[in-house]
């Protein structure tokens, strides 16, 4: 029974807390009370632990209240319940999504946040590079180290691509991207 319980009552949680995980402490907090499944001393200290620990307080507060009424299994039970509303409506969306992506206005509405949010990456890359000194916009000092990298970085990206026909991927342009920094940052501010 009380693997049920653990089941419709993170249910609750999962379908009607809004705003976030401090939205829904409150909601946890009167669930768990109703159920008796904790003190409000209790609830305090989990609360303050689930945020101190990594992972989501609604997720970190289910699997702590799951364990201590039923164990692993109760654990396993109220995690799924708090996540299940997120992951099914996340599903449908990918499923509508689907088929909206496939409308050529979306495409072309897509096809201009692309170049926007190019457009953004780059002014941010620039700005980096272009270092303000104690926030005066006259004393602007040139990083001639992050523009070397950065035209490096580019050749090394569009190089790939006429030699692999698909390119490094992100996640490797950013190790390399790592990984030349601390190497050429490092011997320059002297490890």
């Amino acid at each position: 029974m009380i693997y049920l319980d653990l089941f419709i009552g993170f249910l609750k949680v999962g379908l009607f807390a809004f705003g976030g995980a401090y939205g829904a402490i409150s909601l946890i907090r009167d669930i768990v009370l109703s159920y008796g499944w904790l003190s409000e001393e209790m609830i305090t200290y989990m609360i303050g632990v689930s945020e101190s620990t990594p992972g989501p307080i609604m997720i970190n507060l289910a699997t702590y209240v799951g364990s201590s009424q039923g164990g692993v299994l109760g654990a396993l039970i109220a995690t799924l319940a708090v996540v299940l509303p997120s992951f099914i409506t996340i599903l449908l969306v990918m499923i509508i999504l689907k088929k909206v992506l496939k409308n050529p206005y979306v495409q072309a509405a897509l096809g201009g946040m692309k170049s926007c949010v190019i457009g953004i990456i780059l002014a941010t890359g620039i700005f980096m590079m272009l270092q303000p000194c104690l926030g005066s916009l006259q004393d602007i000092s040139v990083d001639v180290t992050a523009i070397i990298m950065t035209v490096v970085l580019g050749a090394v990206y569009f190089g790939s691509r006429k030699f692999f026909k698909r390119g490094i991927s992100p996640i490797g342009l950013i190790g390399i991207s790592a990984v030349s920094g601390v190497l050429v940052y490092g011997f320059t501010l002297g490890f």
